[in-house]
């Protein structure tokens, strides 16, 4: 099992309540939180909040980020921006998993508006639990980054 202490997580206007069952999740698993979202549904702009969690994770004041916005998909292209971040983008657990074992993602997007909390509680479970496993993905993981 992957030793995860720290997560910074950081989210937009769409995703308040979801990251609130997230942050009740990890701190049931003894995982300390940095809180970088917005904690009410008045509209914020993502980017600002997904920079934040990656700058978090690239320095090492966490180990890992989440990001939440309505469809996963802006706040996921803000951290990938940051060339030690890999995020996934994810909507089921399955995927989480996959992200982590083959693509060493460290941070985990997920879309507010199309997942249920079940499902984005287990996507976040996935996520804590796995582990990249190495071998032959990390020649691949090795040349996504392009600067």
């Amino acid at each position: 099992m992957n030793k995860i202490s720290t997560i910074a997580i950081g989210n937009d206007h769409a995703g308040p309540e979801l990251k609130f069952k997230v942050i009740q999740l990890l701190e049931n698993q003894g995982i300390k939180v940095i809180n970088h979202g917005c904690d009410t549904s008045d509209s914020v702009d993502y980017p600002d909040f997904a920079h934040a969690v990656a700058a978090d994770v690239s320095s090492g004041k966490a180990d890992r980020g989440i990001v939440i916005c309505g469809s996963g998909n802006g706040i996921n292209m803000s951290v990938n921006k940051h060339s030690a971040i890999r995020s996934a983008l994810c909507w089921n657990r399955e995927i989480a998993s996959l992200a982590v074992q083959h693509n060493d993602a460290n941070v985990l997007a997920l879309p507010a508006r199309f997942i249920s909390e079940e499902e984005a509680l287990a996507c976040v479970a996935a996520f804590i639990q796995e582990v990249f496993e190495g071998g032959r993905h990390q020649r691949r993981v090795d040349k996504i980054a392009c600067c």
